[in-house]
Order: structure tokens, then C-alpha cells, then sequence
């Protein structure tokens, strides 16, 4: 498309179940641009061809954890970096609600009383995959 790659990356959210709104500003280190720009002409099982790694992936985990992968079709993640986000004083919607977040739907509401909220848990990416094109 002509767009160069992310450089630096601003994120803010808002995390629902704890509640608490968060704030991360990263830079895109070069080895890891370097790896999305390297050709690897492959094919997916699937014959999906591809030619790079295409994707940004960005987790956000409870406690403002957020970790960061590069992806491609039919390839593992490459973990790129983890790093810890700023609570963002401002709080929800930019500080226009009051403080105050959405509730949480009833489904949600009832798993977070029973189990709490997964601080220190961590998933993966399942690797990306393209199927039928």
C-alpha cells in the first residue's frame, strides 16, 4: 500500500473488570520492523501464498500489561516487547464520564466475582492463519 511501518505506537484503554483506564506510548524497535520487511515467500497449508509478515498483534492484559508480536500468515509470533502501561489520570472517556465506567454485563459481572480478575496470567497469540482464499 506505500504506508511505511509503525514507528511508535500510542494506546490508551480502558479495562472494564478492574476498572481502570491505562496509557502506553512504545516505539517499534528496528530488528523487529527489519523482520516485517524481510521477504520469506511462503504457502500456507491452506495455499494461501504470502511474502512478509503482516501483522501487528498488541495484547492488553489486566494490571496495564501490554505485550507486543509480529505475525504472518501460517507463522509462529515473534514476541517483540513487554511492557508495563501508566494509569491514565484522566480516567474513562477522556475524563468526560466522572469517573465513572460502563458496567459489566451480567455474564461478565458474575465470572469476575466468582474467579477475580487474572492479574499475572498471560495468553499467547494462536499462530496467524489464513483459511480458504
Amino acid at each position: 500500500t506505500g504506508l511505511d511501518l509503525p514507528y511508535v505506537v500510542s494506546l490508551r484503554w480502558q479495562s472494564m473488570v478492574e476498572p481502570q483506564t491505562y496509557h502506553a506510548l512504545f516505539t517499534i524497535p528496528d530488528w523487529a520492523r527489519a523482520k516485517m520487511v524481510e521477504r520469506i515467500p511462503d504457502q500456507c497449508p491452506s495455499g494461501y501464498h504470502f511474502d512478509y509478515r503482516e501483522a501487528l498483534t498488541i495484547g492488553l492484559a489486566p494490571g496495564g500489561v501490554v505485550k507486543v508480536w509480529i505475525m504472518g500468515p501460517c507463522l509462529d509470533p515473534i514476541e517483540v516487547l513487554t511492557l508495563q502501561a501508566e494509569i491514565e489520570p484522566k480516567g474513562p472517556y477522556g475524563g468526560k464520564s466522572g469517573g465513572k465506567y460502563r458496567p459489566l454485563s451480567p455474564v461478565v459481572k458474575s465470572y469476575v466475582d466468582k474467579y477475580g480478575v487474572p492479574y499475572g496470567s498471560w495468553w499467547a497469540p494462536i499462530p496467524y492463519t489464513t483459511v480458504g482464499l
